[in-house]
């Protein structure tokens, strides 16, 4: 009898044993954004880290344009074979005579650098006159164009603490001078709709607004999506004689039927694809389509500068490798394809596009 008990025991032991050390295994358990498993996909591909033609990059930010900072990008740009850099970050002012001395110092046909506007406290028509009088001086010395953060519809606030709208009349002046003076306005409006939607199990962007919960937006922090958006719509439609590109493929890059639908009714408006490569990558055919048919109003652009994240713009664009990863699990937790586009559209997409938008650029960087 005791020795029967001496076996369950032994017996009981050794099963909890089992249980105990196998159930990590079996059943082990992790987050989201733990989980990033390594394909075992074995497919023809590999990275493109340079592109096919010179290109020019119309969405670039860079605080530093000291002779010595110039001296490092032109490196890493000559690396990729990025022919021009198009500044976005050039201030007004003292600050962009000062950036554009020292291109012309160093690097004169390699760098183009855009305007902005401190819209805060905006206050009546005089004050958007006045704006557009110190716009008007610094596309006269050098500024190639005008950036609008995005700033202006979140956060700016007119004299009376009121959200600034995006079409606020008082901005009229500006948008006109771009028009009279012959330079782009390069804008980014509101952020990806999902930083509106619920942040739940369905949100594609739930990682990306758990990590960075400052982006997450609401209908009344600071306006609906669909507000800011229309308003600025409302701009391109008043001022049809001035060229704009909207950043970030106007947050439909997700939707390129609707987005076409907005090429169609505005003709002045064109779009960069900066930071929007990963909702690109995963619709292919989709996307190829839409680049063939409105090759003559993309344009390339990356935004952040992290040469190692250009290869996979070249590779989306380029090729046609399928299922490999992007570079930043919370843009995009999904693959990317291919789009294979023709040469011809890859060299507006590239670099002509943004030579007739993007006025004084050197065209010898070019050959065709």
């Amino acid at each position: 009898m005791k020795t029967d008990m001496t076996k369950n025991m032994a017996l009981l032991i050794m099963m909890v044993l089992i249980i105990f050390t196998a159930t990590p295994v079996l059943a082990q358990e992790m987050g989201f954004e733990e989980y990033n498993p390594t394909s075992t996909l074995v497919v023809p591909g590999k990275e493109i880290t340079k592109a096919k033609f010179p290109f020019i990059d119309v969405h670039s930010h860079q605080r530093d344009m000291s002779v010595e900072a110039l001296n490092g990008l032109v490196a890493d740009m000559d690396v990729m074979n990025e022919a021009i850099m198009v500044n976005l970050s050039g201030g007004s002012g003292e600050s962009i005579k000062e950036k554009i001395s020292n291109i012309n110092k160093s690097y004169p046909n390699r760098f183009a650098v855009f305007a902005n506007v401190d819209f805060e406290g905006a206050k009546d028509v005089e004050w958007g006159e006045k704006a557009a009088a110190q716009l008007e001086d610094d596309i006269k010395n050098g500024a190639k164009g005008l950036k609008i953060y995005k700033s202006l519809g979140l956060r700016n606030k007119d004299s009376d603490g009121k959200r600034l709208a995006i079409d606020d009349p008082r901005l009229d002046p500006i948008w006109a001078k771009c028009a009279e003076m012959g330079v782009p306005v390069l804008i980014h409006a509101a952020d990806p709709k999902s930083f509106w939607d619920d942040m739940n199990s369905d949100n594609e962007r739930w990682l990306e607004l758990k990590t960075h919960p400052r982006r997450k937006r609401s209908a009344t922090d600071p306006a609906p999506f669909e507000q800011i958006i229309q308003e600025q719509h409302n701009v391109f439609k008043k001022h049809p004689n001035t060229k704009f590109i909207n950043a970030h493929m106007g947050w439909h890059a997700n939707n390129l039927k609707k987005l076409g639908e907005l090429l169609d009714e505005m003709p002045n408006m064109n779009v960069g694809i900066s930071a929007v490569i990963a909702e690109l990558g995963r619709q292919p055919q989709n996307a190829r389509a839409f680049f063939i048919k409105y090759q003559d109003r993309v344009l390339f652009g990356k935004d952040s500068w992290k040469p190692e994240e250009f290869p996979t713009y070249f590779r989306v664009l380029e090729s046609n490798d399928e299922y490999f990863p992007y570079y930043k699990k919370y843009h995009a937790f999904w693959s990317m394809y291919g789009l294979n586009l023709p040469d011809d559209v890859l060299k507006k997409l590239y670099y002509q596009n943004a030579l007739k938008l993007i006025p004084g650029l050197d065209t010898s960087l070019f050959k065709s």
